[in-house]
């Protein structure tokens, strides 16, 4: 039977990311994640939040922890990840963590995309819409189809 194993998630950053390197030099970060989630329940509105702990590699984990900091806005794409272990008490412990694939930063609040501080590269700028009189000017004849 086929499987699915994706996670997206939208949050803020609880701590700020920490940098190790493998001993065979590999980049990896690691920082917690709270994904706040308001809904109703009669007339009063409430909020959940729910915290997860992510894990980068490579050259993303570099930029993560030169970029990012507690509070930070980002949107990870990643998989979920099993791990227990067995504490030196020897109680047995195990977690559920995401594995980013892609962490895509997000603008700090009064930032806009593609400003200094705080992007590094991960957003492009948006394109400018043409104008009403550019988009006019195109005629069916132009169109090389």
């Amino acid at each position: 039977m086929a499987s699915l194993n994706k996670v997206f998630l939208m949050g803020n950053l609880t701590r700020d990311p920490e940098l190790r390197y493998t001993p065979g030099g590999a980049a990896v970060a690691s920082f917690g994640l709270a994904v706040n989630r308001k809904y109703k329940q009669g007339e009063e509105v409430k909020e959940e939040t729910c915290f997860v702990d992510i894990t980068v590699w490579a050259k993303q984990a570099e930029n993560c922890a030169e970029y990012l900091s507690k509070g930070s806005g980002v949107l990870v794409e990643g998989r979920l990840s099993y791990r227990s272990w067995e504490t030196e008490e020897g109680q047995k412990r195990s977690k559920i963590e995401v594995v980013a694939n892609n962490v895509q930063f997000l603008p700090r609040r009064g930032e806009q995309a593609g400003s200094k501080g705080g992007l590094a590269g991960n957003s492009a700028a948006p394109e400018k819409e043409p104008s009403a009189r550019q988009a006019h000017d195109v005629v069916e004849d132009d169109v090389p189809f």
